[in-house]
């Protein structure tokens, strides 16, 4: 076995890979994008595992459920909120059951780096009574991903296989293997095991509750269940990243109970080792679902009236918990500035943004690069749900609003995220007749996770040309009558096609059609340049919010008045910033 460096994504995907899958299918969601990422670059050595890009996460989960029935292993990845979107066939498949191996690789996201709640996907697993293993680092990672193949063939259920931020972006050395050899199993029609009418679904529920007892059983004396004997005071129960962190912080000096399979948990193995501490104290992560576990046991510990409920912790945190010196780092000589996110210079929405924010229009936001329209100066989102709320939110805003509201407010949304859970919205929109306007963002491309392909952009998960959705005659299919496209680098023509969608009656959609400036096959243009004779230090190209706009010189005192200067090396030339000085002080290369 040959030993390498791996990210806790690429493990999985590794792990996905040597278990024999043949299916992996996902929607891309940080922190889970990179599994199916590189799952795909097993295509050239493997080809017989098939890797694409799904609409959604749910139908990510019904593609790899089917490869299922049809007796393969298959798998699929999404974040914790993805989870949601999934769960409607995963609570059922708990009942199916499985033919081939089904893996489903969620990540949570504590501490939020990059998603808009910080839920437990531990719930989901309880709830669905799905089991769930939970790595500590990229070894485990792969090795999971392998298990938890053999234990869903073995007790016929999905598996869940949670991740983190923490263990899917951080590389750890683990070792590798060839890939097994898994035949196909025979597909054999049992339609009381997989047609779910309630009168099989009835039956199938104590299968269920039975499998749960045996997962139980096996959790008991299971490897990924450990004890570690160590010190006798303080006894810790944990799992995931918070193992590291105690091994780190604690060493041999406290026993601890590292749990893999976080559901079901075992009983007598906690009881037992809760016996042999002076002290039980459970670190976990988010909620206390270990923690309720004990006490449910009848045992006295200790858990979130030490540590918080929210997000991610480390082994400073732990030291400080327990009264212990607390390490710190070496602090820059320097204070370094914030640096919050925004759009790209170049980016195409921010001229929609701004014409948007210029008129004082209410905008339902989604989720995607365009979310940072919510920042200033362009302070031009006025709400944030989830995927594809947007569209719908719109329409539930002027049912209430009615004319007070209809004439200003619209629902932004991306390609990708329209094809994830937009179009139903629309199709609800021109179904109940609302007055309510749509702009798709166009950028051709899944910007926010990093450049994936999408039903829109005409390419596979491989950069294989694809059928392409065209979303013109789509928005018209589904009964939408006004349909425009617009540059959002022509400011004249996003206002035009804004203030007439507004002002006309009935459900219309706005397309902002320009590629992401960032993707490969956009050339950027010369940059522009600030003439400062002309400059007035009218600030008026601030308000776009440019990363490459700055304003230089003496803003008050005796001195001239700071102008504008646009850097070179973050400009690329998209000409907005030209169209709103109205003293003709930013020109092009040719002083234009």
């Amino acid at each position: 076995m040959k030993k390498t460096l791996m990210l806790g994504n690429e493990a999985v995907a590794r792990g996905l890979y040597e278990a024999g899958c043949r299916l992996v299918s996902s929607y891309p969601g940080t922190p889970s994008t990179e599994i199916t990422e590189y799952a795909a670059e097993y295509r050239d050595v493997c080809p017989d595992m098939y890797c694409e890009w799904a609409p959604n996460e749910k139908v990510a989960l019904e593609v790899a459920f089917g490869a299922s029935l049809a007796g393969a292993r298959s798998a699929c990845a999404m974040k914790h909120v993805g989870l949601n979107v999934a769960a409607d066939p995963l609570y059922t498949m708990s009942y199916t059951g499985v033919n081939g191996g089904l893996v489903l690789c969620v990540a949570d996201d504590p501490g939020m780096h990059s998603s808009q709640n910080e839920q437990d996907s531990r719930h989901h697993a309880i709830a669905a009574k799905v089991p769930m293993l939970e790595p500590s680092d990229s070894a485990e990672a792969r090795e999971y991903a392998m298990l938890a193949f053999e234990l869903s063939e073995q007790f016929d259920t999905p598996f869940l296989l949670r991740m983190c931020t923490r263990i899917a972006h951080s590389q750890s050395l683990l070792s590798v293997d060839d890939r097994r050899d898994v035949p196909v199993k025979p597909y054999v029609k049992t339609p009381q095991k997989y047609i779910m009418a309630p009168a099989n679904a009835i039956r199938r529920h104590p299968e269920v509750e039975a499998r749960t007892r045996a997962l139980i059983e096996y959790a008991e004396t299971s490897p990924v269940n450990r004890v570690e004997m160590g010190g006798t005071e303080i006894g810790i129960i944990c799992s995931g990243t918070c193992y590291r962190y105690v091994k780190e912080v604690f060493g041999d000096k406290a026993s601890v109970l590292k749990l893999g399979m976080v559901n079901p948990l075992p009983e007598k193995l906690i009881t037992d080792f809760a016996a042999k501490v002076d002290r039980v104290v459970v670190i976990e992560e988010l909620d206390p679902v270990i923690e309720n576990h004990c006490k449910a046991l009848g045992l006295s510990v200790d858990g979130k009236n030490l540590f918080p409920m929210e997000g991610e912790f480390s082994q400073n945190l732990i030291r400080r918990v327990f009264g212990m010196e607390v390490k710190e780092g070496v602090a820059a000589e320097e204070a370094i500035p914030v640096r919050p996110p925004v759009m790209c210079a170049g980016c195409p929405h921010r001229g929609l943004f701004y014409t948007l924010s210029k008129h004082k229009i209410t905008v339902i936001g989604d989720i995607g690069c365009y979310t940072l329209g919510m920042a200033q100066p362009l302070n031009a989102v006025d709400s944030v749900l989830c995927m594809g709320a947007s569209v719908s939110g719109v329409h539930g805003f002027n049912k209430i609003g009615g004319a007070e509201t209809e004439k200003r407010t619209v629902a932004v949304i991306g390609d990708s995220t329209f094809m994830h859970s937009g179009m139903t919205g629309l199709v609800n929109i021109s179904y109940n007749a609302s007055n309510s306007t749509v702009i798709i963002l166009d950028n051709s491309i899944t910007g926010m996770t990093g450049h994936q392909q999408n039903p829109t952009t005409g390419y596979n998960i491989h950069g294989d040309p694809a059928a392409k959705v065209d979303l013109e005659a789509f928005c018209r299919a589904v009964g939408i009558d006004r349909v425009t496209v617009v540059d959002p680098y022509d400011l004249a023509a996003c206002e035009k096609a804004i203030t007439e969608e507004l002002a006309s009656e009935g459900p219309g959609v706005i397309i902002s059609r320009r590629p992401c400036v960032l993707l490969k096959t956009v050339k950027a243009k010369p940059a522009v340049k600030v003439d400062p004779d002309s400059c007035r230090s009218c600030k008026k190209c601030m308000k776009l919010g440019c990363p490459a706009i700055h304003m230089e010189g003496p803003a008050s005192g005796g001195g001239k008045a700071a102008k504008a200067v646009v850097d070179p090396t973050l400009c690329v030339g998209c000409g907005v910033c030209e169209q709103l000085c109205a003293f003709g002080a930013i020109q092009n290369q040719e002083g234009k």
